[in-house]
């Protein structure tokens, strides 16, 4: 007994320790999920025993997809940490998901693999009164606790103070009608909760299916999930995706927004509302009045939005809704909606097929795109030309003219050959990728920012380099010093603004790539650049400092230098084949995440 009762004290005193002698800081910011089991701050002081803040709900029983108001109330405090746990375990992991009221004064945090189950404060501002919703998940214990770590002060704060207990006296029937507010689904026809999360079985086989990522399981955190199967002279459709505002699907005659037929899921005030829409252009989409849907249903827990409904087949009474039993593009979006139900525009670029499908006719199991193709082409082809191509020329044209001096390719200097080879490359793959965009968008991008602005201006420069080196004056004509200024200048000019352009392209919607992983690799590419180049230029600095220079003689130095460089021969050839594969390596890390490998 005795042991037991030491056991739980030394836990806290190894952890008391451990974040101490880690040196953790404070959260300020709130972003604290490494407190996410204990609720212990680290703040190298010991919790005070009597709370002085209290929690309190708006009510007493919940049912799955129910919200309860949790309000936190008391004397000034600065941080704090709220969780609805097992009333019955509560060391267990946090029950459910939460929702914010002011988004000023508090976050919501991730604490395992539930998304949103957990909110914090944003900053160190003072505040008294914290209102937020704990959105019931269907597979929540009878009784769940609501418990709170509060922080007055750096020192001064309480560990899980204890909340009311709500529990749930039976479970919701899946046929159970809910009351909903929307005009767009105010008919006969009943809504219901979904008591399960949708799976994949039957995808391919029984049902037509679109998974992004490729084959993903529509009951994890990251998967977005379409699926529709036929049923006599209607088809049953599912939609799913993580989003806390909403999902919508559309069905199109192009790979563009505008004259679609669309479906959406909206979060509405903790419950979702399901209606058809048409979409104009890039306005927002106009909700239909009327309801053509039957046997909706959905779903909100942990963050997973999930709605489904059939339609039928065909619907000539009602103008905007396509037969089902033709081929279309189909477009699987999210985003953010307001309390009241009005959605904003996607927060990515939406999924896309990469062809034209009917989903009436035989069942398969497909992905789609984020990333339209033309720019993948665009974002690949270009991190070929600056990735490989430019930076293996330009530490070419620097560093390899005494190397190979002396060899000749094409009765050229190796060096100027090699060199010319790989510019040339850069113009044609640079101007094949410039174009792309322009064929994809069909002109001007107004929602790019200043990434298609730069690229125009390395385009030009790219294209005014080599058009500069065809007027090349001689080697001891008395221009080629100004020359050589001019084309340095233009080339390192260009280069620079293509890494930046680089770096907001990245960002972009269009292309989709991971983030911030995308930034971090690119960082890094410019730093392995950058690392080489002063590596070469400290060997070329060391061999210039073995030159003895027996007479003041112009020629006898340049030939003392010349034989000087020549002695780093083997050195130069090993550094330049570790950054032509080092450069290989990003180039194949990024063309990766292009392609979602």
């Amino acid at each position: 007994m005795l042991q037991q009762m030491e056991l739980p004290g030394l836990a806290f005193a190894v952890w008391m320790f451990i974040c101490f002698y880690a040196s953790v800081d404070s959260y300020p910011s709130g972003k604290i999920r490494e407190a996410c089991t204990s609720m212990i701050p680290c703040h190298g002081s010991s919790p005070q025993l009597s709370p002085e803040h209290t929690i309190t709900v708006n009510g007493t029983e919940f049912k799955p997809g129910d919200n309860i108001e949790v309000h936190l109330s008391g004397p000034d405090f600065e941080g704090f940490f709220i969780q609805a746990r097992d009333a019955e375990h509560l060391d267990s992991p946090a029950v459910g998901s939460f929702m914010l009221v002011d988004r000023k004064l508090s976050q919501l945090l991730t604490c395992g693999r539930i998304k949103n189950s957990a909110v914090s404060h944003t900053s160190k501002a003072k505040k008294k009164y914290i209102k937020v919703y704990w959105i019931a998940p269907g597979d929540a214990p009878k009784r769940v606790q609501f418990l709170a770590t509060v922080v007055k002060k750096y020192k001064l704060f309480w560990v899980k103070i204890p909340g009311p207990v709500v529990s749930q006296p039976n479970v919701l029937s899946p046929t159970t009608p809910l009351h909903a507010t929307s005009e767009a689904i105010s008919t006969s026809h009943s809504v219901s909760y979904l008591s399960k999360p949708f799976n994949a079985s039957g995808c391919g086989s029984m049902k037509f299916c679109i998974r992004n990522p490729s084959n993903c399981d529509p009951e994890s955190a990251s998967c977005f999930f379409l699926s529709f199967q036929e049923e006599k002279s209607s088809v049953f459709i599912e939609m799913s995706g993580p989003s806390e505002g909403y999902l919508a699907f559309a069905l199109s005659h192009d790979q563009w927004m505008g004259g679609d037929d669309a479906y959406l899921c909206v979060n509405e005030d903790h419950r979702v509302h399901v209606s058809t829409a048409y979409l104009k252009g890039r306005s927002p989409p106009v909700l239909d009045s009327e309801n053509v849907l039957e046997d909706v249903s959905w779903r909100l827990v942990d963050g997973i939005l999930q709605c489904s409904f059939r339609r039928s087949i065909s619907l000539p009474a009602y103008k905007g809704r396509f037969n089902l039993n033709a081929s279309y593009y189909i477009f699987l979006a999210d985003g953010e909606a307001s309390e009241g139900g009005l959605i904003y525009k996607h927060r990515h670029q939406p999924l896309i097929t990469n062809g034209v499908y009917n989903v009436t006719d035989l069942p398969q199991d497909i992905g789609g795109s984020r990333s339209p193709q033309l720019i993948k082409a665009h974002g690949a082809l270009m991190f070929v030309a600056w990735i490989t191509t430019v930076s293996i020329g330009v530490i070419v044209a620097r560093f390899f003219k005494p190397v190979w001096s002396r060899s000749f390719l094409f009765g050229k200097e190796m060096w100027f050959q090699v060199h010319r080879m790989l510019m040339l490359t850069t113009v044609m793959l640079t101007s094949i990728s410039f174009v792309l965009p322009f064929i994809y968008r069909g002109g001007w991008s107004q929602q790019a920012g200043f990434h298609p602005y730069l690229g125009c201006t390395v385009m030009a420069l790219t294209i005014f380099q080599p058009l500069m080196a065809g007027f090349r004056p001689s080697r001891h004509a008395p221009r080629r010093q100004l020359f050589n200024w001019f084309h340095w200048s233009t080339g390192t000019t260009a280069r620079i603004l293509a890494v930046v352009t680089m770096f907001l392209g990245m960002d972009l919607p269009a292309l989709d790539l991971p983030d911030p992983w995308d930034t971090y690799t690119m960082i890094g590419f410019v730093a392995w650049h950058v690392g080489i180049e002063i590596l070469l230029e400290i060997h070329s600095y060391c061999l210039v400092r073995k030159v003895e220079v027996i007479e003041d003689d112009r020629v006898q130095i340049l030939q003392s230098l010349t034989s000087a460089e020549a002695e780093g021969r083997l050195f130069k050839h090993v550094v330049l084949t570790i950054y032509v594969s080092g450069n290989i390596v990003f180039l194949i890390a990024f063309l990766a995440a292009i392609n979602h490998i």
